[in-house]
């Protein structure tokens, strides 16, 4: 399987660079102390492949539920995908806890609602590994290098 990589982490670099400018440059010849300028957070960026991406890690958490709420004995392998999935990006930070936040929501959405594992988690979890691998493929040829 071909894994694409996106390259956020330097769209960001040169993006945080561009918007906070050389610190150093503002200092006068004087030896007076310059004033104290707060730091602005530093917000993901948000480029296009994330959407796909969010939508991704949701579906990862919801199969990883339902497979285990099944007695899959590879559910453990949706939580691996995940964290390949991260290895793979290497996102920045506010990236990363987004995708993370994506996971749980998928996984806390069905473990909310489903106690056993019955037909329709079944269905959902096989809805979801197709909706899974379709966006796969999708994300690959759209943004992979």
């Amino acid at each position: 399987m071909h894994r694409s990589r996106i390259l956020v982490s330097g769209i960001l670099a040169a993006s945080v660079a561009m918007a906070c400018g050389d610190v150093h440059a503002q200092g006068s010849a004087k030896t007076e102390a310059a004033p104290a300028v707060a730091a602005a957070p530093v917000k993901p960026v948000e480029a296009p492949f994330m959407k796909p991406l969010s939508r991704l890690a949701n579906i990862l958490g919801s199969v990883h539920f339902l497979r285990g709420l099944c007695g899959d004995e590879q559910a453990g392998l949706w939580r691996e995908r995940m964290n390949d999935l991260l290895t793979a990006q290497s996102p920045a930070a506010p990236d990363r806890e987004a995708l993370v936040a994506s996971f749980n929501n998928g996984y806390r959405a069905f473990a909310s609602v489903y106690r056993r594992c019955t037909p329709a988690a079944r269905l959902a979890a096989s809805r979801y590994q197709k909706e899974g691998a379709d966006l796969s493929r999708d994300i690959a040829a759209r943004y992979g290098n």
